[in-house]
């Protein structure tokens, strides 16, 4: 059976942890990749210590044998992925590129894509997106403005052709990076050693990895402070094609979201840090607020409800629930309307919260939201992870 994980937050809820203990527990032949790029950063921690921050292979990786895919619907930085594997390896996983396949028409993000980027959020001043900086959303724009010269990571076993596209991608954007030349050696070697493949199959059962959070969509999340991918179940059921599969949404205990924009009940005296979010020149710091129910039912209104819920952290010492605010502003609408979204913002700005007092988190946040809480997180390990559900659709 499959299982679809999504982040029901602003990101930073635990995915990556969800998706190891579910890789240790069960019979998982790949954890597929389906939005995003390398900017996301799912930590998992083995009982022996050993720590990843995962970016683009599937948290699985650590578990023998599973496999990861990145679908046509990732980003992929082919420079960062070496990188990480070196870590991988480090750490002791065997065979990570032969566990590793990559959907040619994926679109690759390259230093041009990053400086551009960098420099659009630098001259953003204040106003300032709160982007990872890491020219994922400067490749979906430019991929949107020249869709058949964006480089994808078929192209990188085609030199010729990558030659000419990252050519002119260097040149559109103007924002400087190293010769082409250099780029090209890089995307070759790629090439040789990952294997790319025309779409997706499942050969066995499939755990889809999400990245970031439904409350940053592209088109459900509150503009301007989103992201340029699909944060929904959307992308993967899309893979699936009918096949079905569980549909797991976690949370944690507070609500956190890193950088600027709305976070009706963030309270600094709460005085949680995360080790794994440090603050970044990039996205800015590391915010927490009270668990905030209105703006996590918008989150299952949005991508059309859960099978069940995942709670992380229960580990920390929190006692209190935004269970409504004053006037709520939160209303699911088609996706398109940026200007719908960004009236939204606004209004979230203001938005007075109602606070009540937890004493069962398990029981409150399933009345809260009407949705189970099939898996519960006590800690970073799997082992600090229990579920006594089934998951089944």
């Amino acid at each position: 059976m499959h299982i679809i994980v999504v982040d029901l937050g602003f990101g930073d809820c635990g995915k990556g942890t969800v998706v190891d203990y579910l890789c240790a527990t069960r019979d998982v032949h790949t954890v597929v990749r389906f939005n995003g790029g390398a900017q996301a950063a799912h930590t998992v921690v083995l009982a022996d210590g050993r720590k990843h921050t995962f970016a683009q292979f599937g948290a699985g990786s650590l578990r023998a044998g599973v496999r990861t895919h990145l679908s046509r619907f990732m980003v992929v930085d082919p420079l960062s992925l070496v990188t990480e594997a070196e870590h991988l390896v480090a750490l002791g996983a065997r065979d990570v590129w032969g566990r590793l396949s990559v959907d040619r028409a994926a679109l690759i993000s390259t230093p041009y894509h990053r400086e551009a980027n960098r420099a659009k959020e630098i001259a953003r001043g204040a106003e300032r997106h709160g982007s990872c900086g890491m020219g994922v959303g400067e490749t979906m724009a430019y991929a949107l403005s020249h869709p058949g010269d964006a480089p994808r990571a078929g192209d990188c076993a085609e030199p010729a052709l990558l030659r000419r596209k990252l050519t002119l991608l260097r040149d559109r954007l103007g924002a400087g990076g190293p010769p082409v030349e250099a780029c090209l050696a890089a995307y070759e070697g790629f090439a040789a050693t990952a294997r790319l493949v025309d779409g997706f199959r499942p050969e066995g059962p499939c755990v889809f990895e999400g990245a970031q959070g439904v409350l940053l969509d592209e088109w459900h999340g509150f503009h301007p402070y989103t992201t340029w991918s699909t944060t929904t179940f959307a992308n993967a059921e899309e893979l699936l094609d009918g096949a079905p599969a569980f549909r797991l949404g976690v949370l944690r205990t507070v609500t956190t979201r890193h950088g600027a924009g709305p976070l009706p009940t963030e309270d600094r005296a709460l005085g949680i840090t995360d080790p794994n979010n440090p603050a970044n020149d990039w996205q800015g710091p590391f915010r927490v607020g009270h668990f905030d129910a209105p703006l996590h039912r918008y989150a299952l209104q949005v991508c059309g409800g859960v099978d069940g819920l995942a709670l992380t952290h229960l580990d920390l010492r929190v006692h209190r629930i935004c269970r409504s605010y004053r006037v709520n502003p939160l209303r699911a609408g088609a996706p398109g309307d940026l200007e719908r979204q960004e009236a939204m913002t606004r209004a979230l700005d203001a938005a007075e919260p109602e606070y009540a007092r937890v004493t069962d988190w398990v029981r409150t946040v399933e009345d809260e939201l009407g949705a189970g809480v099939v898996l519960e997180s006590w800690g970073p390990a799997a082992e600090d992870k229990k579920s006594s559900v089934r998951l089944t659709p």
